[in-house]
This record gives structure tokens, C-alpha cells and sequence, in this order.
């Protein structure tokens, strides 16, 4: 007997931790700070987006196996905004025969949508969630934050990274890797223990990723009006020649492949390219929306009119 069914997986509800209410950037704290979110009209601050793409690790491992964490591709749009305290489930459909694309979702306890996402291997199986909303982005009208941006714009410099275990991440992630994975929501050996992974280094999580990348964004020096408060929109994390490991040296390129506009923000999105030390090999990439809110800017309405 056969059945047209979709059927997914689910994981159990869990309580995301917020390890960014210290986060600083251009001489201000950030959303995530409580009081600042409060004064741009949000009831706390938010966790971080990219905190709830763990859990949906396990379930992926579990549809795609070890090539999940050396090929695999997550592509998510964040919906609503987790405070801590709040319980959250992710959720990843079966694959159809012959697919190696699934579709993703993530929901509060009561059922409030958190992001919607896809999860894929390679490229040969369609666009990605993301790759399809930009490929519906309108040109913006009017920039004002973001008036210098032109899009291929690539990052003044390249730059040099690596996590470390015990490494404190800056400003921007004011912890380390250590700090994290006691508060992460599905934690692995994989992340710590280099002897239990198949590739006989630690693995950096897919969580993880974003830090990495994000930890010496403000080398590339891109024109964005200051000071200004922004948040993650839309983010993918692709592994090309994956994964990606503990106490390894990488090198970072970044260019800006779309600007967009809504009636609340001015967003520019950033394609980073994290190569081998040498430059030469392609690791991985991440796909980020930055919206920046245009009531955080406060010539914005003047300079607007002007």
C-alpha cells in the first residue's frame, strides 16, 4: 500500500538560550539588548536567529547522513522574533524519491511560525528558499542608510579568521565556542572531541558558522550609515568542501549581491566566501540579510525628504 502522505520529522520543543545582550557594534549595544529593543518597539531582545538552526541538525543528519555536514545547505527566512524563555520545535519534511531538497520550518509551543527554511545537497536540486526571494526583490526606490552600497561592492579587505575553542568572539559574539556548547540546544561530541568525528577534527556548528564569519565583518568597511540598529532577515550557510573545523585558519571574501526595501528597513545582503588559508579552495558560504531599521537612524526622515 502507497500513500501521497508528506511526512516529516520533528524535534523535541527546547528553550533557546540568548548569549548576545552584551553584543556591541559601531559604539552601541544591539537588538538583542533588552532595553534597546525596547526603544525600537520590541517587547525584549531577541535570540539571534542563526541560535535555531541547531536543531534542526540532528533531524538533517538524520535525512542526509555525514554528506549533510560536508555538502549540506540551509536556507532560512526568519518570521518572529524567540525572546528567551520561549520554546521552540523544529521541524524537517522527508525527501520525495530521487530529491535531496526538503522543506523546513520552525514553530513557537503555541504554534507562532519562527522561520521557514530549506534544506538541501549540492546545487542540482533547485533554487534555495532564499535564492527564490531574491529572485523576487524589487530595486529599492530611495536608499538613505544604505545610499552608498552598490551591489557587487566587495569587502575593502580579505580577511583572516579561526574559532578556537576557548576563543572569545569580540564584540559581535562577546563568547567562545566553549561558552556556547554548554548552552546550545543540541549539543555532539563532534563539536568538542575530535577523535569521534569522522574526519578526526572538531567540528565549528552549524549555529557556529555565522560567528565565524561575522566575526571581522567590520574590516570590510561597507559605507552603512551610522549609528543604526539591524537584525538578521534571511540567512543561508552552504558547506561546498565541508566541514568546517575547530582551531583552522580560513580566509574571508565578501561581496554585496542584493539591496532591498521594505517599510520598516533598508537591507543589503552579503555573500561571504570562506576559502582554505591559501585562498584557493572554497570551504563554504553564507548568504545574510542585514535589515537595518530606518527608526534606529535618526536623520533618517531628513535626509529622506532631502
Amino acid at each position: 500500500m502507497s500513500f501521497d502522505t508528506p511526512l516529516y520529522l520533528c524535534g523535541p520543543l527546547r528553550e533557546p538560550r540568548q548569549m548576545l545582550a552584551d553584543q556591541e557594534y559601531s559604539g552601541h549595544t544591539s537588538i538583542h539588548d533588552d532595553s534597546m529593543a525596547e526603544k525600537l518597539g520590541f517587547r525584549a531582545g531577541p535570540i539571534e536567529g542563526p541560535t535555531h538552526f541547531s536543531q534542526f541538525v540532528p533531524l538533517l543528519a538524520e535525512v542526509f547522513g555525514q554528506a549533510w555536514f560536508e555538502r549540506g545547505c540551509f536556507s532560512s527566512h526568519f518570521q518572529n522574533m524567540v525572546v528567551e524563555g520561549e520554546q521552540v520545535r523544529a521541524f524537517v519534511e522527508r525527501p520525495s524519491a530521487g530529491s535531496n531538497r526538503v522543506r523546513c520550518w520552525a514553530e513557537k509551543a503555541d504554534g507562532t511560525p519562527v522561520l521557514e527554511a530549506s534544506a538541501s545537497l549540492g546545487s542540482d536540486d533547485g533554487p534555495t528558499l532564499l535564492e527564490e526571494r531574491m529572485a523576487k526583490l524589487r530595486p529599492p526606490e530611495k536608499l538613505v542608510i544604505l545610499s552608498e552600497l552598490k551591489l557587487g561592492m566587495r569587502g575593502a579587505e580579505e580577511e583572516h579568521v579561526r574559532m578556537d575553542a576557548d576563543q572569545h568572539m569580540g564584540n559581535l559574539y562577546p563568547f567562545s565556542l566553549n561558552q556556547k556548547l554548554e548552552r546550545i540546544t543540541e549539543n555532539s561530541p563532534w563539536y568538542s572531541d575530535a577523535q569521534t568525528t569522522p574526519w578526526g577534527r572538531a567540528i565549528i556548528p552549524l549555529e557556529m558558522v555565522s560567528v565565524l564569519a561575522e566575526y571581522t565583518s567590520k574590516q570590510a568597511a561597507f559605507p552603512v550609515k551610522q549609528p543604526v540598529v539591524g537584525l538578521f532577515a534571511d540567512q543561508e550557510i552552504r558547506m561546498i568542501d565541508g566541514p568546517l573545523f575547530v582551531g583552522e585558519d580560513y580566509l574571508i571574501r565578501r561581496e554585496i549581491v542584493a539591496l532591498s526595501e521594505s517599510k520598516r528597513t533598508e537591507s543589503y545582503w552579503v555573500r561571504t566566501h570562506i576559502y582554505d588559508a591559501s585562498g584557493t579552495r572554497l570551504k563554504a558560504q553564507m548568504l545574510l540579510n542585514h535589515a537595518t531599521l530606518k527608526h534606529s537612524y535618526a536623520n533618517y526622515e531628513a535626509e529622506a525628504s532631502a
